[in-house]
C-alpha cells in the first residue's frame, strides 16, 4: 500500500491553515509551509482541548467534549467541514464530559458516556441529527462508561473497554446500541480489559486497539464479530500505547494514531485484514494523545488532543491522504 502524495488540487475541500496553534486563522489554498512530508496542516479548531470524541456526518466532522487547559470538562462542540475547510460552532452537549465515546449512523452523530467533572463515569447518551439545533437524549447506556471506544457497524453502535461502572473498574462488557429500535443490549467485552484504547469498524468487525491498564501500555488488538458473538485476537499493534485513537477506512483497513507514554507517540500504523499485517504510515508531525481520528473518503484526519503527556491541550488538526478507495 502506498501513501499518495497528492497535490493540492487533489485535496479539494481540505483547506490548510497558516496560523499558529491556538489561533483562529483564515483558511486558504495550501502552500509549501502547510505540509510536513505527506501530512497537511488544516485549520486549527476554534478551541484547544484534549480527550475529545468525534464522528463523521457526511463531509462534516463533529468534535465533542473534552478537557480545556485548566482541567475543566467541556460541553463544547465544534464542526469541521471538509468541503469548505472551515470550523463552525455546533450545539453544545447537554452535559460537560471528557473521555466520551462517539460514532455516527446515517448522518446522525451519537455521543456516549465519558467522565463528569468530578471524575464519575456517565451513562448518558445523546444524538445530533444533521442540521439539528440541539442534541437529543437517547436511552442511557446499561452502565456508566468513560475512556472506552465506540464504532458503528450497520445500524448498531458498539461501545467497549474503558472504565465503568465504578471509577476504577475496567469494563467487562460490550454495550451495543440499536439505532433503529433505540435499545441497548450487552455482549461479552474484549478478552483483554483496558482503557484509553482505540476502536474501529472494518470489514464487518469491531476492533479494539491498544490501550492501557495500571500496569502500562498495551499492544493488544482484538476484534468482535457480531454474526458469531465471538472475539478474536489479532496481530499486536507494532507500538504499544494508550491514549491513542483508531478508525476504519473505506478500504477496510484499521488505522491507529497517537497516544502517550513517557512522551506522545507520532506513530500512525495501518492494519490490513486481508494480509493480517500492520505497516507504518508517515508519523504525525505534531504527536498527540487524547485526540480523535476519523476518515472522510480516503483522507485520514487527526483532531485536537494533548501535545504532551498529561493535561495539555492543542487545537491542531492535520490530514494524510491514503490511497484512493
Amino acid at each position: 500500500m502506498r501513501v499518495a502524495l497528492l497535490a493540492a488540487a487533489m485535496l479539494v475541500g481540505l483547506t490548510a491553515c497558516t496560523g499558529s496553534s491556538g489561533s483562529h486563522p483564515t483558511t486558504g489554498p495550501a502552500t509549501a509551509t502547510d505540509r510536513t512530508g505527506p501530512w497537511r496542516r488544516l485549520a486549527d479548531a476554534p478551541s484547544e482541548r484534549t480527550e475529545v470524541a468525534a464522528a463523521v456526518s457526511g463531509t462534516r466532522i463533529v468534535v465533542a467534549g473534552g478537557y480545556q487547559r485548566d482541567g475543566g470538562s467541556l460541553k463544547t462542540v465544534e464542526i469541521y467541514d471538509t468541503a469548505t475547510g472551515a470550523w463552525t460552532a455546533g450545539p453544545p452537549l447537554p452535559l460537560a464530559v471528557n473521555h466520551a465515546m462517539a460514532a455516527a449512523v446515517g448522518g446522525v452523530v451519537y455521543v456516549f458516556g465519558g467522565y463528569l467533572g468530578d471524575g464519575t463515569p456517565s451513562a448518558a447518551a445523546f444524538r445530533l441529527a444533521a442540521g439539528a439545533a440541539r442534541w437529543e437524549s437517547v436511552a442511557d447506556m446499561p452502565e456508566a462508561r468513560g475512556a472506552g471506544t465506540g464504532a458503528a457497524l450497520g445500524t448498531s453502535i458498539f461501545v467497549a473497554g474503558g472504565i465503568g461502572p465504578g471509577k476504577d473498574v475496567l469494563a467487562a462488557t460490550t454495550l451495543i446500541y440499536d439505532t433503529v429500535t433505540e435499545r441497548w443490549r450487552s455482549a461479552p467485552g474484549p478478552p483483554t480489559r483496558r482503557e484509553h484504547l482505540g476502536g474501529a469498524a472494518a470489514g464487518g468487525l469491531f476492533y479494539t486497539v491498544g490501550g492501557r491498564t495500571s500496569a502500562g501500555n498495551l499492544a493488544t488488538v482484538e476484534s468482535y464479530d457480531p454474526a458469531t458473538g465471538a472475539w478474536t485476537r489479532r496481530p499486536d499493534l507494532p507500538t504499544a500505547r494508550g491514549g491513542l485513537a483508531a478508525t476504519g477506512t473505506c478500504h477496510g483497513w484499521v488505522v491507529a494514531a497517537g497516544g502517550e507514554g513517557k512522551a506522545t507517540f507520532p506513530q500512525v500504523e495501518l492494519f490490513d485484514p486481508a494480509t493480517q499485517r500492520w505497516r507504518a504510515l508517515p508519523g504525525m508531525p505534531n504527536p498527540r494523545h487524547g485526540l480523535a481520528v476519523v476518515t472522510v473518503g480516503s483522507t485520514l484526519v487527526t483532531l485536537p488532543g494533548g501535545p504532551q503527556p498529561g493535561l495539555f491541550v492543542a487545537a491542531t488538526t492535520e490530514s494524510l491522504e491514503l490511497d484512493p478507495c
